[in-house]
Protein backbone atom coordinates (compact mmCIF):
# COMPACT_ATOMS: atom_id res chain seq x y z
CA UNK A 1 0.00 0.00 0.00
CA UNK A 2 2.96 2.42 0.94
CA UNK A 3 3.98 1.95 -3.15
CA UNK A 4 0.84 2.73 -3.80
CA UNK A 5 1.12 6.23 -1.97
CA UNK A 6 4.33 6.98 -3.32
CA UNK A 7 3.02 6.06 -6.82
CA UNK A 8 0.05 8.89 -6.06
CA UNK A 9 2.63 11.00 -4.71
CA UNK A 10 5.36 10.75 -7.54
CA UNK A 11 2.28 11.65 -10.11
CA UNK A 12 1.99 14.68 -8.03
CA UNK A 13 5.36 15.60 -8.10
CA UNK A 14 5.54 15.17 -12.01
CA UNK A 15 2.14 17.58 -12.59
CA UNK A 16 4.07 20.05 -10.58
CA UNK A 17 7.27 19.66 -12.66
CA UNK A 18 5.50 20.09 -15.93
CA UNK A 19 4.24 23.97 -15.05
CA UNK A 20 6.47 27.04 -15.23
CA UNK A 21 6.71 28.11 -11.88
CA UNK A 22 5.62 25.14 -9.65
CA UNK A 23 8.40 22.78 -8.33
CA UNK A 24 7.54 19.15 -7.39
CA UNK A 25 9.71 19.21 -4.37
CA UNK A 26 6.94 21.56 -2.79
CA UNK A 27 4.99 18.21 -3.84
CA UNK A 28 7.64 16.09 -2.03
CA UNK A 29 8.21 17.84 0.94
CA UNK A 30 4.50 18.36 1.83
CA UNK A 31 3.88 14.95 1.06
CA UNK A 32 6.52 14.03 3.86
CA UNK A 33 9.14 12.17 1.61
CA UNK A 34 11.43 15.19 0.88
CA UNK A 35 13.98 14.07 3.32
CA UNK A 36 13.59 10.28 2.58
CA UNK A 37 14.06 11.49 -1.35
CA UNK A 38 17.31 13.31 -0.54
CA UNK A 39 18.98 10.69 1.78
CA UNK A 40 18.31 7.88 -0.98
CA UNK A 41 19.70 9.79 -4.08
CA UNK A 42 22.76 10.29 -1.86
CA UNK A 43 23.09 6.42 -1.27
CA UNK A 44 23.74 5.69 -5.28
CA UNK A 45 27.05 6.32 -4.71
CA UNK A 46 30.75 4.21 -4.46
CA UNK A 47 29.75 2.30 -1.24
CA UNK A 48 26.75 1.06 -3.28
CA UNK A 49 28.72 -0.03 -6.04
CA UNK A 50 31.15 -2.28 -3.53
CA UNK A 51 27.63 -3.54 -1.69
CA UNK A 52 26.51 -4.84 -5.32
CA UNK A 53 30.53 -6.55 -5.76
CA UNK A 54 30.50 -7.83 -2.23
CA UNK A 55 27.07 -8.48 -1.47
CA UNK A 56 24.69 -9.03 -5.01
CA UNK A 57 21.90 -7.34 -6.43
CA UNK A 58 19.46 -7.89 -3.89
CA UNK A 59 21.89 -6.31 -0.75
CA UNK A 60 22.59 -3.02 -3.43
CA UNK A 61 19.00 -2.64 -4.12
CA UNK A 62 17.99 -2.39 -0.30
CA UNK A 63 21.12 -0.25 0.07
CA UNK A 64 20.25 2.71 -1.74
CA UNK A 65 16.39 1.80 -1.26
CA UNK A 66 15.47 1.20 -4.75
CA UNK A 67 11.94 -0.12 -3.50
CA UNK A 68 11.49 3.48 -3.19
CA UNK A 69 12.41 5.07 -6.03
CA UNK A 70 10.60 3.05 -8.37
CA UNK A 71 7.32 4.01 -7.94
CA UNK A 72 8.21 7.51 -6.83
CA UNK A 73 9.75 7.85 -10.52
CA UNK A 74 7.06 5.39 -12.26
CA UNK A 75 4.87 7.93 -10.98
CA UNK A 76 6.72 11.13 -11.96
CA UNK A 77 6.91 9.33 -15.28
CA UNK A 78 3.04 8.73 -16.03
CA UNK A 79 1.68 12.43 -14.37
CA UNK A 80 4.91 13.92 -17.30
CA UNK A 81 4.00 11.67 -19.88
CA UNK A 82 0.31 11.78 -20.22
CA UNK A 83 0.00 15.61 -18.61
CA UNK A 84 2.42 17.49 -20.57
CA UNK A 85 -0.21 17.97 -23.53
CA UNK A 86 -2.86 18.76 -21.46
CA UNK A 87 -1.39 21.40 -19.45
CA UNK A 88 0.64 22.94 -22.36
CA UNK A 89 -3.26 23.50 -23.95
CA UNK A 90 -4.14 25.16 -20.15
CA UNK A 91 -1.28 27.07 -20.37
CA UNK A 92 -2.12 28.95 -23.50
CA UNK A 93 -5.68 28.81 -23.44
CA UNK A 94 -7.21 29.04 -19.88
CA UNK A 95 -3.60 30.52 -18.11
CA UNK A 96 -5.05 32.76 -14.98
CA UNK A 97 -7.27 29.79 -14.22
CA UNK A 98 -4.55 27.27 -14.34
CA UNK A 99 -2.03 29.44 -12.45
CA UNK A 100 -4.76 30.21 -9.74
CA UNK A 101 -4.94 26.88 -8.90
CA UNK A 102 -1.12 26.62 -8.25
CA UNK A 103 -0.83 30.26 -6.29
CA UNK A 104 -2.97 28.82 -3.93
CA UNK A 105 -1.20 25.17 -3.73
CA UNK A 106 1.96 27.07 -3.38
CA UNK A 107 1.17 29.80 -1.09
CA UNK A 108 -0.50 27.36 1.25
CA UNK A 109 2.92 25.82 1.36
CA UNK A 110 4.54 28.52 2.85
CA UNK A 111 2.76 28.11 6.29
CA UNK A 112 3.31 23.86 5.89
CA UNK A 113 6.97 24.59 5.47
CA UNK A 114 7.84 26.84 7.71
CA UNK A 115 6.20 25.23 10.76
CA UNK A 116 9.03 22.41 10.02
CA UNK A 117 11.59 25.02 11.35
CA UNK A 118 11.87 23.79 14.88
CA UNK A 119 12.79 27.37 16.78
CA UNK A 120 12.51 30.66 14.43
CA UNK A 121 15.26 33.41 15.33
CA UNK A 122 17.10 35.66 13.98
CA UNK A 123 19.35 33.50 11.52
CA UNK A 124 16.43 31.11 10.53
CA UNK A 125 14.42 34.74 9.50
CA UNK A 126 17.24 36.24 7.74
CA UNK A 127 17.61 32.78 5.58
CA UNK A 128 13.46 33.13 4.74
CA UNK A 129 14.11 36.99 3.60
CA UNK A 130 17.26 35.96 1.70
CA UNK A 131 15.55 32.98 -0.19
CA UNK A 132 12.63 35.15 -1.03
CA UNK A 133 14.33 37.64 -2.37
CA UNK A 134 16.22 34.98 -4.60
CA UNK A 135 13.32 33.22 -5.68
CA UNK A 136 11.76 36.54 -6.56
CA UNK A 137 14.92 38.31 -8.65
CA UNK A 138 15.00 34.69 -10.75
CA UNK A 139 11.22 35.18 -11.45
CA UNK A 140 11.55 38.45 -13.26
CA UNK A 141 14.23 37.31 -15.31
CA UNK A 142 13.35 37.73 -19.23
CA UNK A 143 13.56 34.15 -20.80
CA UNK A 144 16.00 33.19 -23.10
CA UNK A 145 15.81 31.80 -27.15
CA UNK A 146 15.75 28.42 -27.73
CA UNK A 147 19.18 26.60 -28.20
CA UNK A 148 18.96 22.59 -29.46
CA UNK A 149 22.50 21.33 -29.36
CA UNK A 150 23.00 18.67 -27.17
CA UNK A 151 25.34 19.64 -24.75
CA UNK A 152 23.26 22.94 -24.25
CA UNK A 153 19.96 20.50 -23.22
CA UNK A 154 22.58 18.20 -20.78
CA UNK A 155 23.26 21.24 -19.13
CA UNK A 156 19.95 22.15 -18.92
CA UNK A 157 18.88 19.12 -17.57
CA UNK A 158 21.76 19.85 -14.86
CA UNK A 159 20.79 22.68 -13.74
CA UNK A 160 16.55 22.07 -13.92
CA UNK A 161 17.03 18.90 -11.89
CA UNK A 162 19.06 20.76 -8.94
CA UNK A 163 15.71 23.56 -9.13
CA UNK A 164 13.20 20.87 -9.04
CA UNK A 165 14.11 19.49 -6.04
CA UNK A 166 14.06 22.38 -4.26
CA UNK A 167 10.71 23.94 -3.19
CA UNK A 168 9.24 26.77 -4.91
CA UNK A 169 11.71 26.90 -7.27
CA UNK A 170 10.55 25.60 -10.41
CA UNK A 171 12.71 23.27 -12.68
CA UNK A 172 10.44 24.05 -15.33
CA UNK A 173 10.68 27.89 -15.14
CA UNK A 174 14.70 27.54 -15.07
CA UNK A 175 14.38 25.62 -18.61
CA UNK A 176 12.15 28.64 -19.95
CA UNK A 177 15.01 31.16 -18.30
CA UNK A 178 17.27 28.77 -20.68
CA UNK A 179 15.27 28.62 -23.88
CA UNK A 180 15.16 24.91 -23.93
CA UNK A 181 11.39 24.41 -22.14
CA UNK A 182 9.64 24.00 -25.28
CA UNK A 183 12.49 21.77 -27.07
CA UNK A 184 12.07 19.48 -23.79
CA UNK A 185 8.23 19.44 -23.82
CA UNK A 186 8.08 18.95 -27.97
CA UNK A 187 10.36 15.86 -27.37
CA UNK A 188 8.06 14.49 -24.58
CA UNK A 189 5.07 14.86 -27.06
CA UNK A 190 7.07 13.29 -30.26
CA UNK A 191 8.89 10.92 -28.35
CA UNK A 192 12.35 12.17 -29.49
CA UNK A 193 14.28 9.82 -27.53
CA UNK A 194 17.58 11.34 -28.15
CA UNK A 195 16.58 14.91 -26.77
CA UNK A 196 15.08 12.78 -23.79
CA UNK A 197 18.01 10.57 -23.39
CA UNK A 198 20.44 14.13 -23.43
CA UNK A 199 18.02 16.03 -21.03
CA UNK A 200 17.72 13.14 -18.87
CA UNK A 201 21.31 12.19 -18.09
CA UNK A 202 22.18 16.12 -17.84
CA UNK A 203 19.41 15.57 -14.87
CA UNK A 204 20.90 12.33 -13.64
CA UNK A 205 24.48 14.17 -13.18
CA UNK A 206 22.94 16.94 -11.68
CA UNK A 207 20.60 15.30 -8.95
CA UNK A 208 23.34 13.06 -7.91
CA UNK A 209 25.79 16.19 -7.34
CA UNK A 210 22.72 18.49 -5.89
CA UNK A 211 21.68 16.07 -3.39
CA UNK A 212 24.93 15.80 -1.39
CA UNK A 213 24.92 19.68 -1.14
CA UNK A 214 21.15 19.32 0.29
CA UNK A 215 21.95 16.62 2.90
CA UNK A 216 25.15 18.46 4.20
CA UNK A 217 22.57 21.57 4.48
CA UNK A 218 19.74 19.22 6.35
CA UNK A 219 22.37 17.48 9.18
CA UNK A 220 24.20 20.99 9.88
CA UNK A 221 21.52 23.36 9.07
CA UNK A 222 18.40 22.13 9.14
CA UNK A 223 16.49 24.98 10.29
CA UNK A 224 18.37 27.69 8.12
CA UNK A 225 17.52 25.67 5.34
CA UNK A 226 13.77 24.88 5.97
CA UNK A 227 13.55 28.89 6.25
CA UNK A 228 15.39 29.12 3.32
CA UNK A 229 13.17 26.99 1.45
CA UNK A 230 10.17 28.49 2.74
CA UNK A 231 11.19 32.14 0.86
CA UNK A 232 11.91 29.98 -2.35
CA UNK A 233 8.50 29.66 -2.10
CA UNK A 234 7.24 33.12 -1.21
CA UNK A 235 9.60 34.43 -3.61
CA UNK A 236 8.03 32.21 -6.52
CA UNK A 237 4.86 33.63 -6.08
CA UNK A 238 5.12 36.23 -8.51
CA UNK A 239 6.06 34.09 -11.14
CA UNK A 240 2.68 32.32 -10.70
CA UNK A 241 0.19 35.29 -9.93
CA UNK A 242 -2.44 34.65 -12.25
CA UNK A 243 -2.87 38.39 -13.85
CA UNK A 244 0.27 39.43 -15.83
CA UNK A 245 0.83 41.95 -18.67
CA UNK A 246 2.77 40.46 -21.30
CA UNK A 247 5.45 43.28 -21.67
CA UNK A 248 7.46 41.62 -24.68
CA UNK A 249 7.65 39.02 -26.81
CA UNK A 250 9.90 36.87 -29.42
CA UNK A 251 8.89 34.36 -31.84
CA UNK A 252 10.65 31.32 -32.27
CA UNK A 253 11.19 29.50 -35.56
CA UNK A 254 9.77 32.56 -37.63
CA UNK A 255 8.54 31.03 -40.57
CA UNK A 256 8.41 27.56 -39.88
CA UNK A 257 5.83 25.23 -38.93
CA UNK A 258 6.25 25.05 -35.58
CA UNK A 259 6.28 28.88 -34.70
CA UNK A 260 5.93 29.73 -31.20
CA UNK A 261 5.25 33.30 -29.73
CA UNK A 262 6.96 33.56 -26.95
CA UNK A 263 6.45 35.50 -23.21
CA UNK A 264 9.74 37.33 -22.98
CA UNK A 265 9.02 39.65 -20.09
CA UNK A 266 5.96 40.01 -18.16
CA UNK A 267 4.19 42.15 -15.06
CA UNK A 268 2.05 41.01 -12.56
CA UNK A 269 -1.25 43.19 -12.07
CA UNK A 270 -4.15 43.51 -10.23
CA UNK A 271 -6.84 41.84 -12.15
CA UNK A 272 -9.02 45.13 -12.79
CA UNK A 273 -6.16 45.80 -15.00
CA UNK A 274 -5.35 42.53 -16.51
CA UNK A 275 -4.97 42.40 -20.29
CA UNK A 276 -3.85 40.50 -23.14
CA UNK A 277 -0.97 42.45 -25.92
CA UNK A 278 -1.78 43.58 -29.40
CA UNK A 279 1.16 42.48 -31.63
CA UNK A 280 2.56 44.07 -34.21
CA UNK A 281 5.19 41.56 -36.44
CA UNK A 282 7.31 40.91 -32.65
CA UNK A 283 6.40 44.58 -30.88
CA UNK A 284 3.40 45.05 -28.42
CA UNK A 285 1.63 47.65 -29.36
CA UNK A 286 -1.43 48.42 -27.17
CA UNK A 287 -2.73 46.70 -24.34
CA UNK A 288 -6.47 45.15 -24.55
CA UNK A 289 -8.83 45.01 -21.46
CA UNK A 290 -9.33 41.64 -20.67
CA UNK A 291 -11.43 39.04 -18.62
CA UNK A 292 -10.14 38.70 -14.90
CA UNK A 293 -12.41 35.61 -14.51
CA UNK A 294 -12.04 36.77 -10.69
CA UNK A 295 -14.75 34.68 -8.88
CA UNK A 296 -13.63 30.86 -11.02
CA UNK A 297 -10.00 31.75 -10.48
CA UNK A 298 -10.63 32.90 -6.22
CA UNK A 299 -12.49 29.15 -6.14
CA UNK A 300 -9.11 27.39 -7.65
CA UNK A 301 -7.03 28.69 -5.86
CA UNK A 302 -8.93 27.98 -2.71
CA UNK A 303 -9.08 24.24 -4.44
CA UNK A 304 -5.42 24.55 -4.64
CA UNK A 305 -4.88 25.58 -1.07
CA UNK A 306 -7.41 22.60 -0.01
CA UNK A 307 -5.40 20.14 -1.50
CA UNK A 308 -1.81 20.97 0.16
CA UNK A 309 -4.01 20.41 3.73
CA UNK A 310 -4.88 16.86 1.63
CA UNK A 311 -1.23 16.20 0.81
CA UNK A 312 -0.08 17.21 3.76
CA UNK A 313 -2.57 14.99 6.05
CA UNK A 314 -1.68 11.94 3.65
CA UNK A 315 2.02 12.48 4.57
CA UNK A 316 1.49 12.58 7.95
CA UNK A 317 -0.80 9.53 7.54
CA UNK A 318 1.77 7.31 6.38
CA UNK A 319 5.36 6.68 7.26
CA UNK A 320 8.07 7.73 4.72
CA UNK A 321 9.92 4.37 4.45
CA UNK A 322 8.46 2.47 1.35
Amino acid sequence: MNRVFLFLKGMAMGAADVVPGVSGGTIAFITGIYEELIESINRINLEALKTLRKEGLVAAWNYINGWFFVPLFLGIAVSIVSLAKGISWLLVNEPVLLWSFFFGLVFASIFFVAKQVKQWGIPPAAAFIVGAVIAYMITILPASGSNDALWYLFLSGSIAICAMILPGISGSFILVLLGSYSTVLNAIHERDFTVIAVVGAGAIVGLLSFARVLKVMFAKYHDLTIALLSGFLLGSLNKIWPWKRVEEVMIKHAGEADEEIVNVLETAVLPNNFSTPVLEGVEVVAQKAADPQLWPAIALAAAGALLILLLEKLGNSNPQKA
